[in-house]
């Protein structure tokens, strides 16, 4: 059955087609609309519901395409691959690659919180999985467009050190060699542009910089400068 509103019903269709999937799938769309519905939109309906749903779906996708390409591959992998593969910075990433965002019902001061919009994303992302799932109670509406980009990751994550997580390696990496843990100072930036990078990190341990970076957030930048600091401590060559 069809939304109401044309207009709306002609945005979700056009983020179907996005998806690589047919507006003639049994798509229920009522509930991907409620999927890009965020709470301060509605109190009670939103997506959180299917977020939760969502959660569960992406985490069984990631489960399936490891099992699949990876049969030999150790449980602990597994886990560690499936943890940088459901994580809000990869969920995110893939929602902005498919213009979720432009879909995505949001209301008050949270439009203009460019801080939580990766949270946002992902917690929308999964919401739109909850939904497709839900459509057909299976993953045929998932599996398509979604299998390919965890194959993928599945692969750059595997042949990465770090998991692509090079905050949680150098937090490791210093626990292990010194019992501590690595200090961030994070600072915002005066930017003409909303769109660019607003917050700089430093990352220090025993009163030495190890690295710097800058990121749209304050993890981003986090980040950023952990990876800075572990190929600095791991790989003194690379460019």
């Amino acid at each position: 059955m069809t939304l109401a509103y044309p207009r709306r019903q002609r945005q979700l269709e056009n983020l179907v087609q996005k998806l690589g999937l047919s507006t003639q799938a049994p798509i229920k769309w009522q509930l991907l609309d409620l999927a890009l519905t965020h709470p301060t939109v509605s109190e009670s309906a939103n997506y959180e519901q299917l977020e939760f749903v969502g959660d569960a779906v992406v985490r069984l996708v990631a489960a399936i395409v490891l099992w699949e390409n990876y049969p030999d591959c150790p449980v602990g992998d597994f886990a560690a691959i499936r943890s940088v593969l459901v994580s809000d910075r990869i969920l995110a990433q893939l929602a902005k690659e498919y213009g979720l965002e432009l879909y995505l019902l949001v209301a008050g001061s949270a439009t203009a919180d460019k801080v939580g919009q990766e949270s946002r994303l992902a917690d929308a992302f999964e919401a739109v999985l909850g939904a497709l799932y839900l459509s057909t109670q299976n993953l045929e509406l998932i599996h398509p467009w979604l299998d390919p980009h965890f194959k993928q990751l599945a692969t750059e994550i595997r042949l990465d050190p770090a998991r692509l997580n090079y905050k949680a390696a150098l937090q490791e990496w210093t626990q292990a060699q010194f019992k501590v843990l690595p200090e961030y100072r994070v600072v915002e930036i005066n930017l003409p542009h909303h769109n660019q990078e607003r917050f700089m990190a430093e990352v220090w341990l025993h009163g030495k910089k190890l690295g710097q970076g800058k990121g749209r957030s304050i993890k981003g930048a986090e980040q950023s400068a952990a990876k800075v600091a572990f190929f600095a401590i791991f790989s003194p060559d690379k460019p």
